[in-house]
């Protein structure tokens, strides 16, 4: 409903839980992450056969406050993110989408930096200075990107854990940036 609380939880890096609650919160519901994921928890787990009510929840479109397009990262100004992994940034390798490499002047910031040994995330403050050291700021907007727009809404999570507002998600991504031949691509670790 409306008025509810998700909580939400995989088995896994988080990166799933992290999209869907990075999606509700921008529809404007209420959500949270279970930190360090199924592991985490400490009560029973039950499955129940029975069939939730309908709920009651409007129907929204997404706020161009919470997204970025393609001509807005080239644009310059943001600080943009990469939040894959750092040989897909470098450029070593690329499973998936037809170009290597990452967006020119993209730091690479891999979601899986923001969770301590146990899958849980790390200390806002932690995170804080994580971020700060790669060059977020308070007064100058991120976008973030990955892939294909999962595991960045991990980065942007944390991102707001921390205390940073001005973020964004590039729902595109890298599949979008690398398929279109007119988007340059750098390689390598520097941005």
């Amino acid at each position: 409903t409306a008025g509810s609380t998700v909580v939400a939880y995989d088995d896994t890096d988080g990166a799933p839980a992290g999209r869907l609650v990075w999606m509700l919160r921008a529809l404007g519901h209420d959500a949270a992450v279970l930190s360090g994921g199924l592991g985490a928890w400490d009560g029973a787990l039950v499955t129940r056969d029975e069939q939730p009510e309908p709920g009651d929840v409007p129907v929204r479109d997404w706020p161009a406050s919470r997204i970025a397009t393609a001509d807005e990262v080239a644009a310059g100004g943001a600080l943009v993110v990469d939040a894959r992994a750092p040989e897909r940034y470098r450029g070593e390798t690329e499973p998936i989408d037809p170009r290597a490499g990452h967006v020119p002047g993209a730091v690479n910031l891999p979601f899986a930096g923001n969770l301590d040994e146990e899958g849980r995330f790390l200390p806002e403050e932690e995170l804080r200075r994580r971020f700060e050291a790669a060059g977020v700021r308070e007064d100058r907007e991120t976008i973030v990107y990955c892939g294909s727009g999962v595991t960045a809404t991990h980065d942007l999570l944390a991102l707001e854990s921390a205390g940073f507002t001005r973020v964004r998600l590039f729902p595109g991504s890298w599949s979008q940036w690398s398929a279109d031949p007119r988007r340059p691509v750098a390689v390598g670790p520097h941005p």
